[in-house]
This record gives structure tokens, sequence and C-alpha cells, in this order.
């Protein structure tokens, strides 16, 4: 065996091992999703304090199509963007709404679903989602969502006073408690968690349905680092996957009783 022949089959081995050391890099053993658990259904804490709801078992679903770990990081709505691109986790999976807005600072996977946005109103208060009827009236919006985006955008600078909210459950209290003359809401998440519970009997969605394509894009998805192209691309895949094979459907029917993926 000649020396050209030794350092030859060195150089060989060195490139196995650095390709299998990349694919290895690209190919994580878990993947931290970060999420804001109080927005029932889709995210939400049991009496037991476990993580649930539809997003949860849509990014469960997902990693065991990757064959990786899911690892779930709790964090409040508004610091999600902050924390992914501080790497306190590798993305959002937290009924992220895709708008232009947020992918001026993140990626975005494909889309998982969309719902309707509504003005939650008082049954006799005879209120509707228009500049004329808000005026002087107090709107309660969570902090960061698009929800307050759209409230800013349409009505603050037209007399209706836009009050903000770490997450929905304390809208949803002030509203009952009559702080608050309405809110505007995902109409799913505002039936479930309010409501179809006793203490929204006296409130209702105000039609009609509130829409701004600029602002609520076409529905949600997992948000991400730009840079981290390998990781969207995987999960892209995952969900064309789990869409194809009947385990999305599955798990929508555990929750909704309409597409909720929409058109």
């Amino acid at each position: 065996m000649t020396i050209r022949t030794v350092f030859i089959g060195l150089l060989t081995s060195l490139a196995l091992i650095q390709s299998a050391s990349a694919i290895g890099a690209a190919i994580p053993q878990q993947i931290r999703f970060g999420t804001d658990p109080t927005f029932p259904p889709f995210e939400y804490k049991t009496p037991q304090g476990e993580l649930a709801g539809f997003d949860i078992d849509l990014g469960n679903a997902l990693c065991s199509e990757l064959k990786v770990k899911c690892v779930w990081v709790e964090n409040s709505f508004d610091g999600l963007i902050p924390a992914l691109q501080a790497k306190k986790f590798d993305a959002i999976l937290s009924s992220l709404s895709i708008t232009a807005e947020r992918q001026k600072a993140i990626a975005f996977s494909d889309k998982l679903f969309n719902t309707p946005a509504y003005l939650v109103i008082g049954k006799n208060s005879g209120l509707k989602p228009t500049i004329e009827s808000l005026k002087g009236k107090r709107l309660g919006v969570q902090q960061g969502s698009v929800f307050e985006a759209y409230a800013n955008k349409h009505w603050r600078n037209a007399g209706v006073e836009i009050v903000t909210y770490p997450d929905a459950e304390s809208v949803y209290a002030d509203l009952t408690l009559g702080r608050l003359d309405a809110t505007l809401d995902d109409a799913t998440v505002v039936t479930a968690a309010l409501l179809n519970k006793p203490q929204g009997k006296n409130f209702m969605l105000a039609e009609p349905q509130v829409k701004d394509p600029a602002i609520f894009g076409p529905g949600t998805g997992i948000g991400l680092r730009k840079a981290d192209t390998q990781l969207q691309a995987r999960l892209n895949s995952a969900i064309a996957a789990i869409r194809a094979n009947g385990t999305y459907d599955q798990l929508a029917k555990k929750y909704f009783n309409f597409n909720v993926y929409g058109e």
C-alpha cells in the first residue's frame, strides 16, 4: 500500500465523517415548540396541568411523522417571536396567523388552519363591527394578536378605546364584568372558551364576519427563524403527509364540526 493510497483513504474517511455529521446536524432529535396555552381549543392546559388542544395534537403528530421528540415551551403570546429569535425554542406553534407584518421578522410553514374573526358583543347591545357603532366604546383585545392589529388599524384613531390584555381569558373576564363593551376574537376560540359556558350566555357573535386579508392573512402556520430553511422544509413535508394520510382530519374532528382548514 503506497503513501498516496493511504492518504486518499484518509481523505475519503474524513469526507464520510463530515457528511454524516452534516446530516446529523440537519436532522435534530427533537423539536422545541413555543406556545401560549391560553387559547382553547387550540392550546390550553387541562385541570391536571397538561398541555392539550388542536395545535398541541398537530405538533405531536408532526414530530411523530418526522420521528423526533416534541418538547413544548410555554411563553406569553406577545413574547413568542422575540423568544424564537433568541433561540429559546425552535418554532412557534400557537395559533399564529401568517401575516405580512410578521413575515418581516420570521418565516412560516405552510398553512395549518384558518378560522374566522368576529366581534363579540352583549346580546342586547346592538353593536356592529363598524366605526359608527363602536365609536366611544371600549374594545378589549389580546396583546400581540391579529385582533389588536385590526383594532389599531381600523378603530383606534376613530374614537374607539382599545384596551389590551396579556391573554384572552383576561379579556373575557372584563367583558363579562361589564368593563368592556366588546372584544374582537377568533370565533372558534371564543365560542368554546366563553359563549358555550354559563358566563357567556348573554353574549354573541356580531355579524358580519370581520375581514382584512392584509391583517389576518391566509390562516395560521408554524413560525420559524428565517435561517432555518431545512426545518421549514421538513415541517412542510410532515404537514403534507398528515393531511394526506388522514391524521389531520382525525385530529380536527376531536375539536370541530366544520372544515377548520378553510379554502
